[in-house]
């Protein structure tokens, strides 16, 4: 526990203030559950005497934060080769303008504004404007189809979506004929190619805001309270219909002044960090650490080029010198390429030095963000974090003041599956009441779906999902990633690799290789990276392209391949967990392929089913 968290602990107790007092001292909506399905329900607080701080609203969270923070930069923004920056009590003002605008435009109470784009200033300004008028914010992947645009839209019931470009914009003019609630569009980046009827640039949507007083809109900031839904945060619909994942302004708050302060991170009064935003704003990862961990602890976000996973994250970070940046393994893997490209031009022992100190960084991140990522990335953003001097152990680190865990249906190996109880655990899932009992049991406790197991200090491991176990036909129970991962540590050659074996009798897996990507399309090309080339070169190899491998046509590389597998199945805990069988696939997963989601997950169900001639291959007698 840091030093400032464990302050935060002495003053809560020291205060000796029940948690009887201290509800009757909040403005709370009157609740019966500790779950609801409707955007307009309230829910009772998870409060107990390890988290009695007193529940606020996002609006009452950033004015405590403009009266320390008002006059530090929040928002830097590089438009053309300048940084243009916004002070918290600018940021403040603007997005009140936005709420105003919003208010203008016939937002009502507890429908939601969409916002699909790149992270920016102005998406930040309108999830806040969204909330102060008492709508509920909604993000949307720009990755999205139509369809999948209208899916969300429609669900959470829009009144306003805001888009970023004409590209996004084309999305909703296709669907917005299906969208009953949907009052108006407002596009952010970009001048308007057509003006059509009820869409608004940024500029006159920001101008409506004239029209309304401050008194109406600080009549709609007073009814709102802390047990009430003010974000909607949508799941990738991996396995099913995507699920609208309702998160309270208590949910939003609370979380927001813990998630920095577990990790370790200052409030601007003792050090302003500063962070780069390029994660999807619409998973709940990014929208907590960059935009309501920013506000609540003064941090200053800048916010990268929509083109940062395609190469430009790299400079952007160089300039903007963070003092802390969160990323998913995918990240780290392409920071490091193109980082290595870079080194490639030095001198040998330069280069040699520099690759492994690199290295060296690069496998302590992952370490760390494999170990949170499956509870930072679902909607218990801080259940458990662990501190830079614990993480490198590849642990998820302790449960954090104010919640609490336990193991359920644990095996002969100290592995159940996580359950969480706490004030971060979300209000249920909009429209969904068998979905939200099938995620919380009777007591209200949270099934996080994850496998874990805890060690004799406390500390948490997550070994797998639920969803994802393999269970062969001879019925032995197998998590994948942890093979999946050994894979890739033995060939750095390998990009992704997928374990199959579901109900079959023995174990394969699907492998890619490390490519280099369109930066224009984002798909994988045929040439491999610098990292891979190098790998090949070590055996003796001259294939510099995916082709020049696959269907046995390197037999270095393949017998290499051969060798780490064999070295992973040695280390195997029984003769059902090796693989079996194995092929190299022609292109590397992506996105825009669909075996990844929009943060570079792996998508399963849609790999098997992409894929399934070659799986199906590996089974014929």
């Amino acid at each position: 526990m840091t030093d400032l968290l464990q302050q935060d602990v002495e003053d809560g107790l020291s205060e000796k203030k029940s948690i009887e007092e201290v509800l009757a001292g909040a403005e709370l909506a009157p609740a019966q559950s500790l779950w609801t399905t409707e955007a307009s329900g309230s829910v009772q607080l998870r409060m107990d005497e390890l988290c009695p701080e007193q529940p606020i609203t996002v609006h009452q969270m950033f004015t405590n934060s403009v009266q320390k923070y008002g006059k530090l930069t929040a928002l830097a923004s590089k438009k053309g080769n300048k940084w243009e920056k916004v002070t918290f009590s600018e940021y403040y003002h603007l997005s009140r303008m936005a709420a105003k605008g919003f208010l203008k435009l016939g937002l009502e109470r507890f429908h939601s504004v969409a916002i699909l784009g790149f992270n920016s200033a102005e998406w930040f300004i309108a999830a806040v404007g969204a909330v102060f008028a008492g709508g509920i914010m909604a993000g949307i992947y720009t990755t999205n189809s139509p369809d999948a645009c209208l899916y969300v839209a429609n669900d959470s019931r829009a009144n306003v979506i805001v888009v970023e470009n004409q590209k996004q914009l084309d999305k909703i003019l296709e669907v917005k004929d299906k969208l009953p609630h949907l009052k108006a569009i407002v596009q952010y980046s970009g001048s308007l190619k057509e003006k059509l009827p009820n869409l608004y640039s940024w500029e006159e949507f920001m101008g409506l805001g004239l029209e309304v007083s401050d008194q109406e809109l600080d009549e709609v900031i007073c009814s709102q309270k802390a047990n009430q839904c003010c974000v909607l945060i949508y799941t990738s619909g991996t396995t099913g219909s995507p699920k609208g994942v309702m998160l309270s302004h208590d949910n939003i708050t609370w979380t927001a002044h813990h998630a920095s302060r577990a990790g370790d991170m200052q409030p601007a009064e003792i050090s302003q960090e500063s962070l780069v935003s390029y994660l999807p704003l619409s998973h709940i990862a990014a929208q907590i650490y960059d935009l309501w961990t920013g506000i609540q602890w003064g941090e200053q976000v800048s916010f990268a080029q929509p083109d940062a996973l395609k190469g430009s994250l790299v400079d952007t970070l160089r300039e903007a010198t963070p003092t802390a940046h969160m990323g998913v393994p995918r990240v780290w893997e392409k920071i490091m390429e193109k980082i290595k490209e870079g080194i490639s031009q030095c001198g040998y022992m330069k280069r040699k030095l520099v690759t492994w100190a690199m290295s060296v960084s690069l496998e302590a991140n992952q370490r760390l963000t494999k170990s949170h990522s499956s509870l930072l990335l679902r909607t218990d953003p801080t259940l458990c974090l662990g501190r830079k001097r614990t993480s490198f152990q590849g642990n998820c680190g302790k449960v954090v003041p104010g919640c609490q865990y336990k193991l359920v249906n644990v095996d002969g190996d100290g592995i159940g599956e996580v359950c969480f109880w706490g004030r971060n655990v979300f209000m249920g899932f909009l429209n969904m009441e068998d979905k939200t009992k099938e995620a919380l049991d009777e007591d209200g406790w949270l099934r996080s779906g994850d496998l874990g197991r805890v060690d004799e200090d406390g500390f948490l491991y997550i070994t797998g999902r639920i969803k994802e176990l393999i269970i062969t036909a001879g019925g032995e129970n197998i998590p994948p990633l942890p093979i999946e991962d050994a894979v890739k540590q033995e060939l750095p050659i390998i990009s992704n690799a997928m374990l199959i074996g579901d109900k079959r009798k023995f174990l394969s897996i699907l492998l890619t290789l490390k490519c280099t990507i369109n930066p224009e399309t984002t798909e994988p090309t045929d040439i491999l990276s610098l990292e891979a080339v190098e790998f090949c070169q070590r055996l003796g190899s001259q294939s510099t392209k995916v082709s020049d491998i696959i269907g046995g046509k390197d037999k270095l590389v393949y017998q290499s391949i051969e060798e780490g597998i064999a070295r992973v199945n040695s280390k195997a805990t029984s003769n059902a967990q090796r693989i079996q069988k194995w092929i190299i696939l022609g292109k590397d997963f992506s996105i825009v392929g669909g075996e990844l989601g929009p943060t570079m997950k792996l998508r399963r169900p849609a790999v098997l089913q992409i894929y399934h001639s070659e799986i199906e291959s590996f089974y014929r007698e």
